[in-house]
């Protein structure tokens, strides 16, 4: 009896401590993390931080009912799958303990450390993870406003602008033209609009093989470039045609009526036309001043901690986080840093300088797919100290240990259609590991 009591009193002690591999503490009270969205960084850290700490009360508060991914997307688009194929259901984050709350956040008090939701209740938090994703700014192209989406969808959120520019393509007539507006940086997912005219290419180039792409940049360049219109001229010779912004490709305004877009060489007109609009953190996050003057949710990269008040932790597209691409892999992989870090600081300990991980798959074609992988360690302490906030500094925050491109590496095509295989399986494993 006497060696199952000290034992018992060993074990008590050693969870209480951390040992073993199980950071818990013991506390009078349950600390109550609250976050707001859903996507890749909310429902990842809301799962994250349940599995390190289950004494942490996390709630997430999230619009819709269910995610429709951006990742794969583009492939509903080339009729490669379907709606359902990337909607993904929350159900297995409340089996991990998560209380969700569908509804929409619609002010912060920081100094109260309070939420305001659309019903006018107000949730309170000891700390707060925004993870809500970015805002299309629709007054950076003259013309383009709520109703011209409607004609001219963006579908750089997946969802209903997703099927309706789907519908959209399979109504086109053969001979058609398809205009694709990729944005200015930074922006969500910089390959993805170079993805979307390969696979909407391959769609074309199965059902109405007359039918052309033009794609007027806003920018000059874009990620493997070189790779892409090796692809284009290998899969779909003739069919794109893309235009840097100093040869025609910066588009000043559109005409929703008249389907028609107008830059600096004149105006063309499109039977489909994607406009995706510059991007930025959006207005809930504007309204309490926690953006810079480039319109990102600047944060410590050590906690995600935004650097604008205090409580309050960002992850995912809405942040500014230097080389760190806003993609699904970057938002996963911040998530994990900021729950180990959350976790930390209810825990009274330091949170540990960490490394992040990218990795950005794009299909070109049904069995052909290019990727970049980024690692990237974080040298901010001595900087941080510092007490600096000029930007061109905050680049020397970031030591990238890659990236290692495919177009770089010279992969065979067989290589490549290996890649394929790989980007379905790197799907099916970051919608596994961020939503359960």
């Amino acid at each position: 009896m006497t060696l199952r009591r000290s034992r018992r009193r060993f074990l008590q002690s050693a969870v209480a401590a951390g040992i073993g591999g199980f950071p818990m503490l013991a506390r009078a009270a349950s600390p109550r993390l609250l976050i707001v969205g859903g996507g890749f960084g909310g429902a990842t850290l809301a799962r994250y931080i349940r599995m390190i700490d289950p004494t942490i009360a996390v709630i997430l508060v999230e619009r819709e009912a269910a995610y429709v991914t951006c990742p794969n997307s583009n492939q509903v688009l080339a009729g490669m799958a379907g709606m359902a194929d990337i909607t993904v259901s929350y159900d297995a984050l409340r089996g991990h303990g998560v209380q969700l709350i569908r509804a929409e956040a619609r002010a912060i008090d920081p100094p109260a450390r309070t939420v305001t939701l659309g019903d006018g209740s107000v949730l309170g938090y000891d700390r707060l993870v925004l993870a809500p994703g970015v805002e299309m700014r629709l007054d950076a192209i003259a013309g383009y406003d709520a109703a011209a989406m409607e004609k001219m969808p963006h579908a750089w959120k997946a969802g209903p602008q997703t099927a309706t520019l789907r519908r959209q393509l399979e109504a086109m007539a053969d001979g058609g033209t398809v205009i694709i507006a990729p944005p200015i940086n930074p922006s969500r997912c910089p390959p993805g609009p170079y993805e979307r005219a390969s696979l909407i290419a391959a769609y074309l180039k199965r059902t109405k093989p007359k039918s052309k792409i033009l794609i007027f940049d806003a920018k000059e360049t874009f990620p493997q470039q070189e790779t892409f219109q090796d692809a284009w001229a290998t899969f779909y010779p003739g069919m794109i045609d893309w235009f840097a912004a100093s040869s025609g490709g910066a588009i000043t305004s559109v005409d929703a009526s008249a389907m028609t877009v107008t830059t600096d060489f004149g105006a063309q007109k499109g039977d489909v036309v994607n406009i995706i609009p510059p991007q930025r953190a959006p207005k809930l996050l504007r309204d309490v001043g926690l953006v810079d003057p480039w319109g990102w949710c600047p944060i410590q990269p050590a906690t995600f901690e935004a650097t604008l008040t205090n409580y309050v932790h960002a992850v995912g597209d809405a942040t500014d986080a230097v080389v760190m691409a806003k993609s699904a892999t970057s938002a996963n992989s911040q998530a994990k840093v900021c729950a180990s870090a959350i976790v930390a600081l209810f825990q009274g300990r330091s949170p540990e300088t960490p490394s992040f991980a990218g990795t950005c798959y794009s299909t070109v074609a049904p069995d052909f797919a290019i990727a970049v992988t980024d690692v990237y360690r974080a040298a901010w302490q001595s900087l941080h100290d510092s007490g600096t906030t000029n930007r061109r500094e905050l680049y020397s925050l970031h030591e990238m240990l890659g990236p290692r491109g495919y177009a770089e590496a010279g992969f065979t095509p067989a290589m490549r259609r290996q890649a394929a295989e790989y980007a379905k399986a790197w799907y099916a494993g970051i919608v596994a590991d961020s939503f359960g």
